[in-house]
């Protein structure tokens, strides 16, 4: 379960920090809380929860996600929109990967973050970007290997 993704020397325009992307996020994240997770362009979208890797305060972001297979895992990736680093909420799942909580359909529900590697993931990818062909152009602009992330639900 590792994280170990290195960031790139070239890519696209990262999204920032800033206020009017933070004002958005904020934005994006009521909207999925009160109206369900169908965001951006029609895609499915989650509000990941995350625990800073430095400040260890919690953190939210709505990211997109696809189906894991079955009823207890979903798959994002950390695609930063093709940028050349990998988003902070990634360097905050491999510090914490057991303390992840995602809001999707009303729900509230506890996983657990893994990163998929080698077959799996190349297989995870492959779904993704038939379901969003848009991620595919991403691996253009890009020198990064773009994470792909299982969460499961967890137990208990």
């Amino acid at each position: 379960m590792t994280f170990d993704n290195p960031h790139g020397t070239r890519g696209a325009r990262q999204p920032s920090a800033n206020a009017l992307m933070r004002f958005g996020n904020s934005m994006n994240i009521r909207r999925i809380r009160s109206k369900g997770g169908r965001g951006v362009m029609g895609m499915n979208v989650l509000v990941l929860t995350t625990v800073g890797a430095k400040t260890g305060q919690e953190r939210s972001n709505p990211v997109a996600w696809f189906p894991g297979g079955d009823d207890d895992t979903w798959i994002i990736s950390a695609s930063a929109a093709g940028g050349p680093r990998n988003p902070a909420w990634y360097y905050n799942l491999a510090a914490h990967p057991d303390q992840v909580r995602i809001e999707l359909d009303g729900q509230s529900i506890e996983v657990t973050a893994e990163q998929l590697h080698g077959e799996e993931r190349e297989q995870a990818w492959a779904k993704i970007v038939a379901a969003a062909p848009r991620f595919g152009k991403y691996t253009t602009t890009t020198d990064r290997l773009i994470p792909v992330i299982r969460l499961r639900r967890r137990e208990g």
